[in-house]
């Protein structure tokens, strides 16, 4: 059985199916140690976009704050999932009621609002629009980006109490975030038609595309900080195939990447680029300048090659025939 999220309760890590999944990243934890206090001209900013209490619930007082370096201290096995974004540091408040469980408030600073979405489209399912930029609840668990900043709020186990207090912090911390920022450039060359919205995951490192479509063991396709990738699905022939799209710093790059990637991946495809795999569905891969792109488990050939020339032609390109 897979552990569908991991939620930190006392000490102690609970799995609960009823929330989105964790692909290993503790996203809430109340955790023991030394109290950091705001920590920082960050932590005290992040500060204030938070009230001393809500609904009856107050802050303990013993307000956290981790930076790039301390981050494992908060999240220790998880916290490489977040240093492969932009983050900077993470504010964290507790607030307690007489005979509820605590409500835990974690704001992330991303640094910038498309690694601020790039961490919320990590988990997302379902994705709403009510608070900040993009948000989803699930079980006493609201997440929402706005700006540069992810944020997480957390009163577990649901109640109807817990679950209005949750939902009112949301807003109210959306309100006090006074900017919003742009989603990732990136996902602008999407093909529109039969995309699955919520489907789409914005990171950088190989790391992060593995967990959502497994590639490859190597770094093939040389991801690092510096690339820019989306992953998504679409409706095809009753079927949903993968997309894959990165950008490099420079057209050599992702001309190299290409060419690692082929050979690596689908050495039988040769000039191609194209080829039938053995779990008898097709991959298919091209690069214009500075982009690489590759569809994965794609039922019909030419329904790999129609994904694949309506993504390059939004690049301003084509594939070779």
């Amino acid at each position: 059985m897979r552990c569908s999220s991991r939620v930190a309760r006392a000490g102690r890590w609970v799995c609960d199916a009823r929330l989105m999944p964790a692909a290993g990243v503790a996203l809430l934890a109340v955790v023991g140690g030394s109290v950091l206090g705001a920590g920082g001209e960050g932590g005290a900013r992040m500060q204030e976009l938070v009230p001393p209490e809500v609904h009856g619930w107050k802050a303990d007082g013993k307000d956290e704050s981790f930076d790039r370096e301390r981050l494992h201290k908060y999240i220790d096995g998880a916290a490489e999932v977040y240093l492969t974004y932009g983050f900077r540091e993470v504010f964290v408040r507790r607030y307690v009621k007489a005979e509820t469980k605590p409500i835990v408030v974690e704001i992330y600073d991303m640094g910038s609002s498309a690694d601020a979405y790039g961490i919320f489209s990590f988990e997302r399912e379902v994705e709403e629009r009510e608070i900040g930029q993009g948000s989803e609840y699930a079980a006493g668990w609201l997440r929402f980006w706005k700006g540069r900043y992810y944020v997480s709020v957390l009163a577990y186990p649901e109640t109807p109490a817990g679950k209005a207090a949750v939902l009112d912090l949301g807003r109210r911390i959306a309100g006090a975030i006074k900017r919003e920022g742009p989603a990732p450039q990136l996902l602008d060359y999407l093909p529109r038609s039969g995309l699955i919205a919520d489907s789409v995951r914005y990171f950088h490192q190989h790391p992060c595309l593995n967990y959502h479509y497994f590639v490859a063991e190597k770094n093939i396709l040389n991801l690092d900080r510096r690339t820019e990738g989306v992953l998504a699905r679409y409706r095809r022939d009753e079927e949903k195939p993968y997309l894959l799209l990165i950008r490099y710093p420079r057209a050599d790059k992702a001309a190299a990447a290409l060419k690692s990637f082929a050979e690596a991946y689908m050495p039988e495809a040769k000039e191609s680029g194209i080829i039938r795999l053995e779990n008898g569905k097709w991959t298919a891969s091209a690069a214009q300048g500075e982009f690489v792109v590759a569809v994965f488990d794609v039922p019909r050939k030419g329904t790999a090659e129609e994904l694949l020339d309506d993504t390059l032609r939004g690049l301003g390109g084509k594939r070779d025939e």
